[in-house]
């Protein structure tokens, strides 16, 4: 019997509802975990519900999060899991959660936190006269490295009676729950000065706990981009290495949704492989010895 007449005698037992199996010259099976159609479905979901873009260049990275999903939920058909996703908001949540990437470390690009320290604190404190207290926004702040880097950066360079609150904010449950916990192992410490590290640090067992003063100056919270966070009057926003994920439609869209979010004299910081060159967008670009960003002065 030669491997074609195997085939056709097998024909019975092929799954026709979402693999697709292909067979070549050599005998081989390469398997489709799913369709074209089917992407296409994840595709719009994702972009609508978060403004994530997938494309062919980076599906495999849509399949392995998603191969992930069906294995932990127990979920035996792609459709089957879209359907539960597209009905229930909770795991809809998790499933955004699943395909989000959270690469982070405390003062990850330096330079910004020399900016921050050298210009655009300084500026503020000039423009912030009879009011001293400066409102931070950490957006898509992963598991909490930036929001805490910042609140340690501020802790020692504000002035006396001077005071500062900030919001972080991320669409990952998983990475909020991190950041709250406050705990980072030894590994995760690496970058943090030393000063920094026994001031605003306790060592406990397999690593480091933030100081409970310290984590009182941060609220974390849950947050979609896509919409409208209700935050007003911002001094300094922080959103870097989020936006690359999204298309220009997108991008512009939650860039204008963080203009009308700040105050009238304010900082916008994004990462250092995002640009808002050729958007519709009122931010001025500022350029300093340490690092670039963006301001709104109106």
């Amino acid at each position: 019997m030669n491997f074609l007449q195997l085939f056709s005698d097998l024909e019975p037992l092929k799954r026709i509802d979402r693999v697709q199996t292909r067979f070549y010259y050599e005998g081989m099976v390469d398997v489709v975990f799913f369709t074209d159609a089917e992407f296409e479905l994840y595709k719009a979901l994702i972009y609508r519900e978060s403004g994530i873009t997938f494309t062919a260049t980076n599906r495999s990275i849509l399949e392995s999060r998603l191969k992930e999903q069906l294995r932990t939920l127990g979920i035996d058909s792609v459709r089957a899991h879209y359907a539960k996703i597209s009905s229930n908001k909770e795991a809809l949540k998790s499933f955004l959660d699943s395909i989000t990437t959270n690469l982070t470390r405390f003062f990850r690009n330096q330079a910004h936190f020399d900016a921050l320290e050298n210009h655009v604190i300084p500026e503020l404190i000039k423009i912030k006269q009879g009011s001293n207290t400066i409102k931070i926004w950490s957006a898509g702040c992963s598991t909490g490295e930036e929001p805490y880097t910042i609140a340690m950066l501020l802790s020692e360079i504000l002035p006396p009676l001077w005071k500062y609150e900030i919001l972080a904010s991320d669409i990952s449950l998983k990475c909020l729950m991190t950041a709250k916990e406050g705990f980072y192992t030894d590994s995760r410490v690496v970058g943090i000065p030393d000063k920094y590290l026994k001031k605003y640090f306790d060592k406990v067992e397999g690593g480091y706990k933030v100081h409970a003063d310290l984590m009182s100056k941060i609220r974390f919270d849950y947050h979609n981009l896509a919409n409208d966070s209700g935050q007003r009057n911002l001094d300094l926003v922080f959103c870097r290495n989020v936006i690359i994920y999204f298309d220009e439609t997108a991008q512009e869209a939650v860039i204008n949704r963080f203009w009308d979010s700040m105050a009238n004299k304010s900082f916008l910081f994004i990462g250092h492989s995002e640009s808002l060159f050729g958007m519709k967008t009122k931010f001025e670009f500022v350029k300093t010895q340490w690092a670039t960003f963006y301001r709104k002065y109106t």
